[in-house]
C-alpha cells in the first residue's frame, strides 16, 4: 500500500533538505533467518522550518513470506496477511532510492540497524544503495544532550515520557511520533538553557525579564516591568512572572521554594508588600 505524498515548497532553503525515515522488518526466531523489510515511510523536510515537503510510505512484500509471522505480538503489527499483496522492494526501491538519494538522513537508531537494512535491500536486487550526505541519528544525539532521563531512550520510551501516546510500530507513524519526540526535547532543553538556575534546582530569588520601553525602546538592565496580562503592580517591587518550564514537576518544586523563601522573611520589613500579595504570585 502506497500513501499519497505532500509537497510544499522552502524556496528560502539553501541547505540540503533532511529526510526522516524508519523502517519496519520481521523479527529473526530461527538460526540463519535473515531480516526483511516489510514497510519503509519517510518524511521530507525543510530543516529551517520543518515544514514537510513530502511523504510516502508502502508496505513491501518479503523475498521469504514464511519469516513474517501471521500474528503480531505488537499493537497494529505487521503480519503475513497485511504484506501478503503488498510490492515487492524492487518494485518500489526507485522510489526509495529517490526520497533517501543526496539528502540528509535522520531517524532514531537508523545508524546500526536501519541503513544496514537499506544495504542489504538494495544489494538483494544488485542495485547501489543511495547515500545521504549528513546523517542524525536521534537515538545517539538525545541519549547525549537529554540524558537517561526517558529511561532507556528507546522511541516508546521517550513518547511514554512526553506523552504522545503509544508507538505504532508503523513507519510512517513512528516517523511522525520521532519529529514530535525532538521538538519536544529541543523545547525543554532551549529552557533549561535560558533559565539554567531556576530549572537545574539552584534557584535564590525571582527571575528578571526585560523588555523595550514603550517610550524610547531602551530599559535599562534588570529592570523589570508588569505584564499587562497581570493585575499586580507595585511602586515598591518590579514584578514580571515567569513561569518555569521542566521535566517531572520542575514548576511545583519553584513553587515549594517560593513559599519556604517568604516564610523565612516574614520578620523582615522590605517583604512586606510582597506577603500581602502572595496569593498571586503563588497562584
Amino acid at each position: 500500500m502506497e500513501y499519497p505524498s505532500t509537497s510544499s515548497s522552502c524556496k528560502e532553503s539553501t541547505s540540503a533538505e533532511i529526510v526522516f525515515f524508519d523502517i519496519e522488518t520481521n523479527v529473526p526466531n530461527k538460526v540463519g533467518q535473515r531480516f526483511w523489510v516489510l514497510e519503509f515511510g519517510a518524511i521530507v523536510v525543510c530543516p529551517q522550518k520543518l515544514v514537510e515537503l513530502e511523504s510516502y510510505s508502502s508496505l513491501i512484500r518479503p523475498g521469504d513470506l514464511s519469516a513474517v509471522p501471521s500474528r503480531s505480538g505488537r499493537c497494529d503489527g505487521i503480519t503475513r496477511d497485511v504484506v501478503e499483496n503488498a510490492p515487492l522492494f524492487e518494485q518500489v526501491a526507485d522510489k526509495i532510492f529517490s526520497i533517501l538519494n543526496g539528502r540528509v538522513w535522520a531517524g532514531h537508531n537508523i545508524q546500526r540497524f536501519d541503513c544496514a537494512r537499506i544495504k542489504e535491500a538494495f544489494s538483494d536486487i544488485g542495485r547501489p544503495a543511495p547515500t545521504p550526505v549528513g546523517m542524525i541519528d536521534s537515538l545517539g544525539v538525545l541519549t547525549e544532550k537529554f540524558g537517561r532521563r526517558a529511561g532507556n531512550m528507546k522511541m516508546a520510551s521517550l513518547a511514554t515520557y512526553f506523552k504522545l501516546g503509544q508507538q505504532k510500530h508503523r513507519s510512517l507513524e513512528d516517523v511522525r511520533m520521532n519529529l514530535e519526540v525532538l521538538k519536544n526535547c529541543a523545547t525543554v532543553l532551549f529552557l533549561e538553557a535560558s533559565l539554567p538556575s531556576v530549572l537545574n534546582g539552584n534557584w535564590r530569588g525571582s527571575p528578571t525579564v526585560t523588555t523595550r520601553s514603550r517610550s524610547n525602546g531602551k530599559l535599562p538592565y534588570r529592570e523589570e516591568t508588569t505584564s499587562r496580562k497581570s493585575p499586580l503592580s507595585t511602586a515598591s517591587i518590579g514584578y514580571h512572572r515567569a513561569v518555569p518550564y521542566g521535566p517531572r514537576g520542575s514548576l511545583g518544586k519553584v513553587t515549594e521554594r517560593v513559599k519556604n523563601l517568604l516564610c523565612r522573611a516574614q520578620g523582615n520589613q522590605p517583604f512586606n508588600n510582597m506577603l500581602k500579595h502572595s496569593h498571586s504570585l503563588l497562584r
